[in-house]
């Protein structure tokens, strides 16, 4: 997928930024939301929320069911009040809020001994069970390819080894993460 224009970019990242002041200031979505262009694309995101360099929150969206406006508000508000390793976001807290949109290509199923950290993301299933991580959490954290699977299989809820098992399926996707103030990294 081509990487968007800084414009685009920017676009998303003022709406999601909306989004979020909208639902902590007044427990609303944006009015309107723009339905043209990158926005009507259908493409999986994830919105990420950090204060002061801080994780305060973190939803997504792998398959898009709906146009990457409607998605990246309704993710963006999610992440500041429905993420459930948080406490919803305070008004008090959105001046220091620094937002972070993660646009990721479609999951292939991919082999252990393909994965590259820092490049790939991943998604473990099996039966109803679903870990993601974004290919930025292994980076950050250090991980091995092996650390990265056994961190996704405990985001799933299932035994860490589970990527092992025959009934275990893994996709890999890359991301283009951008954030306020920053240049686009595709990954």
């Amino acid at each position: 997928m081509p990487s968007l224009s800084d414009h685009a970019r920017q676009a998303l990242l003022r709406l999601a930024r909306e989004a979020v002041t909208q639902t902590v200031s007044f427990r609303r979505l944006p009015a309107q939301i723009p339905s043209d262009g990158v926005f009507a694309e259908k493409r999986g995101v994830f919105v990420t929320l950090r204060v002061r360099e801080r994780l305060r929150g973190c939803i997504g969206v792998v398959e898009p069911d709906h146009p990457l406006g409607e998605s990246t508000v309704r993710c963006a508000a999610s992440a500041a009040l429905k993420d459930q390793r948080f406490s919803p976001v305070q008004a008090h807290e959105l001046a220091d809020l620094q937002l972070e949109i993660s646009l990721l290509s479609p999951p292939l199923l991919i082999r252990p001994e393909e994965i590259e950290i820092g490049r790939h993301g991943l998604l473990v299933v099996r039966g109803q069970q679903r870990g993601l991580l974004l290919p930025q959490v292994a980076a950050e954290h250090h991980l091995t390819p092996e650390q990265f699977l056994a961190e996704t299989c405990r985001k799933a809820q299932l035994p860490l080894d589970a990527w092992r098992a025959p009934d275990t399926q893994i996709f890999g996707f890359t991301c283009e993460v951008f954030s306020d103030g920053d240049q686009a990294v595709v990954t």
